[in-house]
């Protein structure tokens, strides 16, 4: 993230941010139709990542293979011969590409896509205001996800700042895991903190996603006292899906007067985008059990939590 002159008459500083997707018209993050932007770069490593192009804060190259229309474009280009022709087949050779992008500049295909990408605020300001109309008329906005958009909190601040001056409801994705300093830089300009507890036992936390969830937890008590907070509790069978640990992540929102959250059951949607980024995929989680999401909806509501 590099820091240059005040533009644009001292509105805001021009901030490089690091992002790897946007996707519009999702009515799963936040209020409304929104925008949602997924900032680059995690500081967990969750064992059940749906996005793992999300981890790496660097250039990587998605390879959809299925769209690949042989057109050979890709051959051409890469001068160290990461693309093969092998049985009639197109293979990327991972050990040989250094994500470089150029392939995936030429393939129209989409066969081929960069993954991160730096991004201005006049840039991405351009690109939120065109979905404006869909906010109004739905009560929308735009939400920052990722990754962790707080390990970009002073880009995060000045996205926000536009945002703000503009009227759009705004939204920011987190799991909590930064000192609260990143928080008050955008506490004032951010309308909904959308953050997520996995899990409330600090070794199972640990052994889920590689860090501690002490500052996790200390950082969502002193947020929920100044801010709008809507808790976000993912549920994977075989991990923390059990009766316990929801109980104990009930009980400690109650302790903390947070009255609301949401219950997200893990899918394995995110299948895909580990063959299609080569990395490794394990499929050792299930999809929680209906039966198992009323207990827990009931075990929360048992506790004065309202669950959406």
């Amino acid at each position: 993230m590099g820091y240059n002159n005040f533009t644009g008459g001292g509105r805001y500083m021009e901030i490089t941010g690091k992002i790897f997707n946007i996707q519009r018209f999702s009515i799963y993050d936040g209020p409304g139709a929104r925008t949602v932007v997924f900032f680059s770069g995690c500081n967990l490593k969750c064992a059940w990542c749906h996005n793992p192009e999300s981890v790496s804060n660097r250039q990587q190259l998605k390879f959809n293979f299925e769209q690949c229309i042989l057109c050979g474009r890709c051959f051409e280009l890469c001068e160290r011969g990461a693309h093969k022709l092998k049985d009639g087949a197109h293979i990327l050779d991972r050990s040989k590409c250094e994500a470089c992008g150029r392939c995936a500049g030429e393939c129209w295909a989409e066969a081929l896509v960069p993954v991160c990408r730096g991004v201005t605020v006049p840039e991405l300001e351009k690109s939120i205001k065109t979905d404006e109309p869909y906010f109004k008329n739905s009560g929308g906005g735009v939400t920052f996800s990722g990754g962790e958009p707080m390990l970009q909190a002073d880009f995060l601040r000045e996205i926000l700042k536009v945002c703000k001056t503009s009227k759009i409801h705004t939204a920011v994705d987190t799991a909590g895991a930064v000192e609260f300093e990143a928080f008050e830089k955008i506490m004032p300009f951010c309308d909904l903190f959308l953050y997520d507890v996995k899990t409330y036992d600090a070794n199972l936390h640990k052994k889920l996603t590689g860090v501690s969830n002490k500052l996790i937890l200390e950082n969502l008590k002193r947020l929920a006292a100044v801010s709008k907070v809507l808790v976000r509790v993912p549920v994977i069978a075989g991990a923390n899906g059990n009766i316990g640990e929801m109980e104990a992540i009930a009980k400690f929102l109650k302790e903390t007067d947070i009255n609301r959250c949401e219950l997200l059951p893990y899918h394995k949607f995110g299948e895909g985008k580990y063959i299609s980024l080569g990395m490794p995929y394990e499929n050792i989680f299930e999809e929680p059990r209906g039966v198992l999401m009323d207990e827990i909806r009931a075990l929360f509501c048992a506790n004065d939590i309202n669950v959406m």
